[in-house]
């Protein structure tokens, strides 16, 4: 079975050219998968939906979601169906077998406010709070994934066209309109904290960095904890309720513009969405805007 699981994952990275965090999330779940097989001795030739069901019931057990439950499904039915074309097994035993049903849960929205001053609060006057403020700015102009944003490169920038270019999912390229304060935040960064974080002198002669857009304070590529970290920790200081993420941020981004009249075409195109169907989960936030909208101002509501 890991024999098989390992054919699986390379094959996903070789032929299907998937993103490391994706083959993460594929390896960890065949990696469940397979302790679960071993524990109870189940080879791969002699396993059986009941065995699948059982394994989906045990990760009830460990109190996961629905939605985490439903990917490993997903796991199992992409590699019982490699497992099949490679004539290691004659039948898919995950064939018939149901997803969980996922209720949508709307995605949580800072408000103007919480923007504004969350925006305002790094330092720009220091190299780390000038780098805060023009990835802080940057995010929330563009929509970017924090993948997206740390992966950036300085010539993916086109600061006299006012837009960036990044690489997402399946390694699909876009351009994204980057707004005026976000344009101007990220020329400061590049014209003093950049050269002044690159110089690291541990880092400069290794040229560590060299290749990133957004440094760390050694001088090297920032990385998605490290970003993680920053954002949160900018978060508690502006009082926003709840933990602050990128993707919360990435969530702002898409409703204030539709709340302000974009389509919903052009937000899926500036998110990066390869479906229309992803991107109109923020339809139901506007919904239940217009809910309370209605509530507090008809006369008879």
């Amino acid at each position: 079975m890991e024999q098989a699981a390992h054919t699986f994952l390379n094959y996903l990275r070789v032929e299907k050219g998937l993103s490391p965090n994706t083959l993460s999330a594929y390896g960890r779940d065949l990696g469940a998968f397979t302790a679960f097989a071993a524990a109870r001795q189940i080879s791969l030739a002699r396993l059986r939906r009941d065995h699948i069901v059982d394994f989906l019931g045990s990760l009830y057990s460990r109190k996961l979601d629905a939605r985490s439950v439903a990917r490993h499904l997903v796991t199992l039915r992409n590699f019982f169906r490699f497992a099949v074309s490679e004539k290691w097994i004659r039948d898919d035993p995950a064939l018939n077998i149901d997803s969980p049903r996922i209720w949508k849960r709307l995605p949580g929205v800072l408000s103007l406010g919480d923007v504004d001053r969350l925006l305002a609060l790094p330092n720009a006057q220091t190299p780390l709070g000038c780098r805060d403020k023009a990835m802080l700015e940057l995010l929330y102009s563009t929509g970017l994934r924090v993948s997206e944003l740390v992966n950036l490169a300085p010539g993916d920038l086109q600061l006299e066209l006012g837009c960036v270019r990044c690489v997402g999912k399946g390694d699909k390229e876009r351009l994204v309109p980057v707004g005026r304060p976000a344009l101007a935040a990220v020329r400061e960064y590049l014209r003093t904290a950049r050269p002044a974080l690159a110089a690291k002198p541990r880092n400069a002669a290794r040229g560590r960095g060299v290749h990133w857009l957004f440094l760390n304070a050694r001088g090297g590529k920032l990385s998605r904890i490290g970003f993680w970290k920053i954002i949160t920790a900018y978060g508690r200081r502006a009082g926003v309720r709840g933990k602050l993420s990128p993707h919360k941020l990435r969530h702002s981004f898409a409703t204030h513009l539709l709340d302000r009249g974009a389509d919903l075409r052009s937000v899926q195109l500036m998110l990066g969405h390869a479906d229309i169907s992803t991107t109109q989960i923020y339809t139901h936030v506007l919904q239940e805007r217009l809910k309370i909208v209605y509530k507090a101002h008809h006369p008879r509501a």
